[in-house]
């Protein structure tokens, strides 16, 4: 079966320590990072080569920083750290955390680029970010810490440090910053670098080693993106502020050791259940943990292995076109700006991949600048790679020839041009409602036209407390009732990895069909009890979703679940302006739509005629949502027929509009 993904084995249970072996461990470490700091790419700010960096385009970032140097630092204050204690609220403190944090950025890039015989202040103003944060109570996010459920305290205990994303931030920022500026900060602030040291140590280096109840490490056999994200930013810490060897040496091992239980959870199709968005922040921040092993060891911690190769094509696989990409769980559907596509890049070379080399070259070459909110490793690194590349423009990229299946999370994708995004995309999915960062979208379909969503999955909504808390499905977003996918009598799907897909058939290269039984999502009694099928029709540039049902009688009234009624509708969920006709059709336009390359919209048909038609507007107040969408979303319903309800089907046909 040709499934537009390479053949590869099932990554073994320990696949890094599985080529590496001894080498991976203490003492020969302590001898293969000796000498680490001057291996890396990333050099000092008295390296000849910052000279070469001082001419990039650094004109958004330069201004900024001109703009706020010698103002006010921001200031979390623990009145915003309670917040998210008192009403859930997370943005308060987390985005003056990132306020400091980015002006940081900004700060160490104009030092570093005007070079260690400027006295132009920016050093004063690196000297003065770096204090703050050894200051600060806290690094964690409060979002994260267990301060409130250990004791009913909304302030951060400065003894016992909680070890999160923001710590892992922290410490790799104040890591970097450190390599780059290091004797310029001795001769200008003398004793600073010693405060950054032992900060490190006893918030995040002490608890790293100490503590092995750390849920992100993955020892109960449930690995998700904290994993790599906060081991590669304790790879950097160790590597430039542990100065003992055999210290250094014990937190590398133990990080290795993190990463690996991390890629042996990737299936060999290499794919993410948290979707493109997460990849970046998963899957990318291993890469560039184990690149920087490799860097700093010289090459004897080589991470060439096929779980990578499967990893690199992920992003490739996932593009609709455009800036578009098939979005699923906690997700945008739009790529961020600043994403270090160079990274993904340099990988794909090195893997021999040249068509996800081709592809990360493409949106390397349109990112106008490094961006300070994708943190000062990922900027440093950017700026230390000598190769500009603009091999294509985005729109020419090639993609998969026909689209991608991977079977592990049992999604489709499906192009009406091999190679292209010209005409209909098809995006189906499968999986369960277990999967990290979940909405309950099994069975979900998303329909793009020439690389822009019309038929749409909304994505990620602003985070708050309600938003990993029990009360996570009463968000709009998250809930099934909102994807496009069935409502048999009105049911929501369940909760947890049982509430899954069963595939009745895959797709093939000459067969783009995604047949799958949805029954136990729902709590049915049969996955085939409702069977839906999603289909590209190349020749006569259709998509097909197809639902046919045999349901049991609907619960009287006062018997059935709280959600339950006797209806069967269908939902899908669209974007841009709908049209419903009176000869059951419908046009959806694209206009409304921010960023979408304005041009065709879809043409939708359904058969039975006679199935009712509910629209719903949700007008979109979240910002997160609002920037990638507008000011809306619609939602269509087709309520089937009363003699449709407990067995019946429902077609609906998807075309470009001319």
């Amino acid at each position: 079966m040709a499934t537009g993904i390479p053949a590869v084995d099932a990554p073994p249970l320990r696949p890094l320590l599985s080529v590496w072996g001894t080498s991976a461990g203490p003492p020969a470490l302590m001898e293969s990072l000796r000498g680490a700091r001057d291996r890396l790419a990333v050099r000092p700010a008295s390296d000849a080569g910052w000279q070469r960096a001082a001419g990039s385009p650094l004109a958004e970032l330069r201004a900024q920083a001109a703009e706020e140097k010698g103002s006010h630092w921001p200031q979390p204050l623990v009145s915003h750290y309670a917040r998210y204690f008192r009403d859930g609220n997370r943005t308060a403190y987390e985005g003056l955390v990132a306020g400091r944090q980015q002006r940081l950025t900004r700060a160490v890039m104009m030092a570093a680029v005007a070079g260690p015989a400027s006295d132009d202040g920016w050093l004063d103003e690196v000297i003065d970010g770096a204090f703050l944060l050894c200051e600060q109570s806290s690094w964690s996010w409060a979002a994260h810490d267990d301060v409130f459920t250990r004791s009913g305290d909304v302030v951060p205990e400065r003894s016992r440090p909680y070890l999160d994303l923001g710590a892992g931030e922290v410490v790799a920022q104040l890591a970097w910053l450190d390599h780059v500026l290091g004797s310029q900060l001795d001769e200008r602030a003398p004793g600073l670098r010693r405060r950054i040291r032992l900060e490190t140590q006893e918030r995040v280096i002490r608890p790293f080693l100490d503590r092995l109840d750390w849920h992100w490490l993955g020892l109960d056999g449930d690995v998700h993106n904290w994993n790599p994200w906060i081991h590669s930013n304790i790879i950097a810490a160790a590597l430039l502020l542990v100065d003992d060897p055999g210290l250094q040496a014990a937190v590398i091992a133990r990080c290795i050791e993190g990463l690996d239980r991390f890629l042996a959870s990737i299936p060999a199709d290499g794919a993410i259940d948290e979707g493109f968005a997460y990849w970046w922040n998963g899957a990318g921040r291993a890469l560039e943990g184990l690149a920087l092993l490799e860097e700093a060891s010289g090459g004897v911690l080589d991470p060439d292995l096929p779980v990578i190769r499967a990893l690199v094509a992920f992003p490739h696989r996932m593009h609709l076109g455009h800036g578009w990409f098939l979005n699923v769980a906690d997700g945008p559907a739009r790529a961020h700006h600043g994403l270090p596509w160079d990274m993904l890049q340099r990988w794909a070379v090195r893997l021999g991949d040249s068509e996800a080399a081709a592809h990360a070259a493409a949106f390397a070459a349109v990112e106008p600048e490094p961006n300070a909110a994708a943190g000062l490793g990922r900027v440093l690194t950017q700026l230390s790679d000598s190769k500009r590349r603009n091999e294509r423009p985005l729109g020419h990229v090639l993609l998969p020839s026909w689209g991608t299946y991977l079977p592990s999370v049992q999604i489709m994708v499906a192009r009406q041009t091999p190679g292209s995004f010209v005409g209909l995309t098809l995006a189906a999915k499968g999986g369960h409602n277990g999967e990290h960062h979940n909405h309950r979208d099994v069975g979900s379909a998303v329909v793009a036209v020439d690389g822009v969503p019309l038929l749409v999955d909304a994505g990620q909504p602003t985070y708050t407390a309600q938003t990993f808390g029990p009360d996570r499905y009463r968000i709009r977003a998250m809930q099934s009732a909102w994807h496009s996918v069935p409502a048999p009598f009105g049911l929501e799907q369940g909760t947890g990895s049982s509430f899954a897909a069963t595939v009745l058939q895959e797709p093939t290269l000459e067969e783009p069909t995604l047949a799958l039984g949805l029954g136990a999502a729902y709590g049915l009694d049969h996955a085939e009890q409702w069977i839906r099928t999603s289909l590209m029709n190349r020749e006569l540039g259709t998509v097909v979703i197809d639902d046919r049902w045999n349901l049991p009688e609907p619960a009287p009234e006062g018997t059935r679940p709280p959600e339950g009624t006797p209806d069967v509708d269908i939902t899908y969920l669209v974007a841009g302006t709908v049209s419903v006709g009176t000869d059951a059709t419908a046009i959806v336009a694209p206009d409304g739509i921010p960023a979408a390359e304005t041009g065709r919209g879809l043409h939708l048909r359904w058969k039975p005629a006679t199935a009712v038609v509910l629209v719903d507007e949700w007008h979109l107040d979240d910002p997160l949502l609002g920037d990638i969408w507008g000011e809306k979303l619609t939602r269509i319903r087709f309520r089937m027929p009363t003699e449709n309800r407990a067995s019946g089907a429902f077609t609906l046909t998807v075309e470009a509009t001319s």
